[in-house]
């Protein structure tokens, strides 16, 4: 029988810099259509990892290298998963790969609003390696919102990690809020239509950019709630 221990070191063996496991109990207020076992309905247990993203490559200010280091990221998140499915697969351990980004079904094309099949932030906070922030981006204590997510589920029961106990936003702080160029964040969520009008753009060549992400770098928890002391911007 496959531990908790046992999974981690596979994840992290692979690259994977975060690991944390929920037990499907925590999904209960999961929207309809969007529970992990609407995915793997013999799912017991959600692991979600999480990859570092290089922060100087996500500071620099440089659109071409945030988008590119974002895509590669995603990949990198999506061979990890596979390849530990596969690796778990021979120890006779059912595992369902969510996807690091696209593709995922649901759409509204009126608001601009899409959904993935799990949402991978809920899912790392149930899963204990991060909370939600004013942003809507999963903090983690060290690694900031400086990380990208990845998942999947299995059909054994394991040692589940806690939940963190804490809001790493302070009360006053509405530095996204106030600094989101389309007013896109109300500290609970983020309207969608208002965020897309404005994230992406096209360069010259027809390239598809990155092109605003003010709402993860000027967090003052960017480089880990540890570190916000470091970032420069103000809280309140």
């Amino acid at each position: 029988m496959i531990n908790s221990n046992e999974i981690k070191k596979i994840l992290y063996d692979l690259g994977a810099d975060l690991c944390g496991i929920a037990p499907i109990e925590r999904f209960k207020n999961a929207p309809e259509g969007f529970h992990p076992k609407d995915i793997f309905p013999e799912c017991k247990s959600v692991v979600v990892f999480a990859k570092r993203a290089p922060s100087a490559n996500m500071l620099s200010g440089n659109r071409v290298v945030y988008t590119q280091v974002t895509i590669s990221i995603f990949k990198e998140l999506d061979r990890i998963c596979v390849n530990t499915c596969c690796y778990l697969d021979k120890l006779h351990v059912g595992a369902v790969m969510i996807p690091a980004d696209n593709p995922y079904e649901y759409w509204d094309n009126e608001k601009k609003h899409g959904k993935a099949i799990l949402s991978l932030k809920h899912a790392g906070e149930l899963a204990g390696i991060g909370v939600i922030g004013k942003n809507t981006l999963l903090v983690n204590e060290d690694l900031g919102n400086m990380m990208y997510l990845g998942a999947l589920l299995i059909d054994k029961v394991v040692d589940y990690d806690p939940m963190i106990a804490k809001n790493y936003c302070y009360d006053k702080c509405k530095v996204c809020i106030e600094n989101c160029p389309k007013k896109a964040l109300n500290g609970v969520t983020v309207d969608q239509l208002l965020c897309r009008s404005n994230i992406a753009a096209q360069s010259a060549k027809g390239d598809w950019l990155y092109n605003c992400n003010k709402c993860r770098t000027l967090c003052p928890n960017v480089l880990g709630h540890k570190k916000y002391t470091k970032n420069n911007v103000k809280c309140f």
